[in-house]
């Protein structure tokens, strides 16, 4: 995984790249704005991580910073300092074909961050195994628990946007200008299914209603079977 690091960080995740990240100061007063608005604001955004990665936090050895990017080179996920809450994350990604990957917000514990965190999925949609995968498990769902309205990532190979809004139990998503997600946090009370009665992966034992709205951001590396 590649990120570049600037105001707005990028990443690239061997398969996926993420161009773009920053996150919205706290508590900001255009969260209660509709999230297409919020996402178009002016607003203090602060750098994810410092250009060296100093404020960082990933295993010695697995995470670099050249030329503006940074690259993983192994299955494991680049962490914020600090924690976060009421806030908005944007970023622009490319995935690579077969690309898997995923942010991860409220995570509450990085070394079991699951089922304790909130994963936004990021995967190549129009290769397998991700074309025949459940809506749950596809690019802009919240993943295992709510899919996408609508498919709206690109192609491998070309830019994608992601504009994600955590402000308390909700959680929305922009992909590339749609509104494509929605989540209530309270409405997931079940550790075995979805509000739609669909089943959630096992490990997803934790329901969301339980979960603190506030944790760390993390970036996943080369991940989930991606070549």
């Amino acid at each position: 995984m590649h990120i570049k690091n600037t105001i707005k960080a990028s990443l690239l995740i061997t398969n996926c790249s993420f161009f773009a990240v920053a996150a919205l100061a706290e508590n900001n007063q255009n969260l209660s704005a509709p999230p297409e608005a919020a996402a178009t604001k002016s607003s203090p955004w602060q750098p994810l991580f410092a250009d060296d990665l100093s404020d960082a936090v990933f295993p010695e050895g697995v995470w670099t910073s050249s030329n503006g990017q940074i690259t993983a080179s192994k299955d494991q996920v680049i962490w914020s300092n600090k924690e976060y809450e009421n806030f908005v994350l944007d970023l622009e990604f490319k995935n690579g074909t077969a690309a898997n990957s995923g942010v991860l917000v409220y995570v509450t514990d990085i070394k079991r961050w699951v089922p304790n965190s909130v994963e936004i999925q990021i995967t190549d949609d129009y290769s397998e195994p991700w074309v025949s995968k459940d809506g749950t498990w596809r690019c802009g769902a919240i993943f295992g628990r709510l899919a996408a309205a609508e498919a709206a990532v690109k192609p491998a190979g070309e830019w994608n946007h992601y504009t994600i809004i955590c402000k308390g139990p909700s959680i929305d998503v922009i992909l590339n200008g749609k509104h494509v997600t929605s989540m209530d946090m309270t409405q997931w009370t079940s550790p075995t299914e979805n509000p739609n009665g669909s089943a959630k992966p096992k490990w997803l034992n934790k329901p969301l209603s339980m979960h603190p709205t506030k944790g760390r951001i993390g970036l996943q590396g080369k991940h989930g079977g991606a070549p």
